[in-house]
């Protein structure tokens, strides 16, 4: 009995001991969690965008048309000038003495001719009486004609010194904003080179901005358009919309009036200009703004956030949720970047869950928590920024 006892203990000791050693099995690890945003299919106006420079509709050098003492300036700097305003005054004192000459030398042209006229009414009828010889008539009439002449060069004198003492008062030769003075009262000013500047206008209502696109992004869009990814503006005129350097929506909504034929090779890029209402002056010549052309509506766009693209040597990858919750890499096709988002031209389809936080926990083939990214969340940061259509047809109103 005392041998079955201590078998007894010994058991209960090993089976104690045992139960003591062997651990539980560790619980489960929860799935990470990471955010998805479900693609789409829509329609998306596409806004290319690009820094452009601010240049007067109409821009225009005041120069001096006669030489002279420059007296007076009759305006103030940096204000608005209507056409025709006096801007200088040139000395006119020596023009006035030329128009007296002219006027001297054409009285004296009109009484030659008075005298010629009245020499050859009284030779007329003596040479059709034979009193005279032919040569005496010729000579009569020749020497009218000559007088006559010689009135009408004294009359273009008169009116040459006539505009020159006009052109002493220095008018503006349209309406803007004159700029500074380049020549200060009692200088020389001349008719030719430098000499010659007073001062610049600009026409600012209605105002041109400039800008630029690339060869490349013209091939893309018009690969676009082929492709049937793209419809193009319906409207003749292309919509354009500019943003201030301090981040403000310019209120004006102007229209692309030239594009360039030729491509620029120097720069690979194609010039433009677009023509912005511009009636409050807010926007100077040779200021830069940011444009933003209406070049049509992507339809049926599947578009990605830019943070969700990764890459794998030479391929562009996103990682998708399957119904399983399971992450799948799969390899896409990307086309233009709009407003933080890039459209995908082939790799996902329409209600495919894509990973745009938690990359670094999504592993291939792992489970993951999904969760949708929450509404009104930006999509990305990005230049240009797409908005929906609902038809292409309304892409531009």
């Amino acid at each position: 009995m005392r041998i079955d006892s201590r078998a007894a203990l010994l058991i209960a000791a090993v089976a104690a001991l045992a139960a003591c050693t062997d651990k539980a099995p560790p619980p489960k690890a929860a799935p990470p969690e990471v955010t998805v945003v479900t693609v789409q299919a829509k329609n998306l106006r596409y806004f290319y965008e690009q820094v452009g420079q601010a240049a007067g509709f109409r821009e225009t050098e005041v120069r001096a048309r006669v030489s002279g003492i420059l007296l007076k300036r009759l305006y103030r700097e940096g204000q608005e000038v209507k056409e025709g305003d006096p801007l200088f005054q040139v000395d006119p004192e020596p023009y006035k003495a030329a128009l007296d000459q002219a006027r001297g030398a054409l009285r004296q042209q009109e009484a030659a001719v008075a005298r010629a006229k009245n020499d050859l009414e009284r030779i007329e009828p003596l040479f059709k009486e034979n009193a005279v010889s032919r040569k005496d008539y010729d000579d009569a009439r020749s020497a009218f004609e000559s007088a006559a002449a010689a009135v009408d060069a004294a009359g273009a004198k008169v009116k040459e010194a006539e505009l020159n003492l006009g052109y002493t008062l220095v008018r503006a030769p349209i309406a803007g904003i004159a700029s500074k003075e380049t020549r200060s009262e009692g200088s020389l000013v001349a008719t030719s080179g430098d000499a010659s500047l007073l001062t610049t206008i600009a026409q600012l209502d209605p105002l041109y901005v400039n800008f630029s696109y690339s060869e490349s992004e013209k091939l893309a869009y018009e690969d676009a358009i082929k492709a049937g990814r793209m419809a193009a503006p319906t409207t003749k005129r292309v919509e354009a919309r500019a943003k201030l350097a301090d981040g403000r929506d310019f209120a004006g909504i102007g229209y692309v009036d030239f594009a360039d034929s030729r491509v620029d090779p120097k720069t690979g890029t194609i010039r433009a200009r677009a023509e912005f209402p511009n009636p409050k002056g807010e926007i100077l010549p040779g200021q830069f703004v940011r444009v933003a052309i209406d070049v049509g509506t992507f339809t049926n766009a599947l578009a990605v956030p830019e943070r969700a693209i990764t890459q794998q040597q030479a391929t562009r990858l996103v990682l998708v949720v399957n119904d399983r919750n399971v992450v799948e890499p799969r390899p896409v096709t990307l086309g233009m970047r709009l407003g933080g988002e890039v459209l995908v031209y082939a790799g996902v389809r329409p209600g495919d869950r894509v990973i745009v936080d938690g990359l670094f926990k999504a592993r291939p083939g792992t489970e993951v928590k999904p969760v949708p990214l929450a509404e009104g969340a930006a999509p990305g940061k990005g230049p240009a920024q797409p908005r929906e259509a609902a038809k292409p047809a309304s892409a531009k109103k």
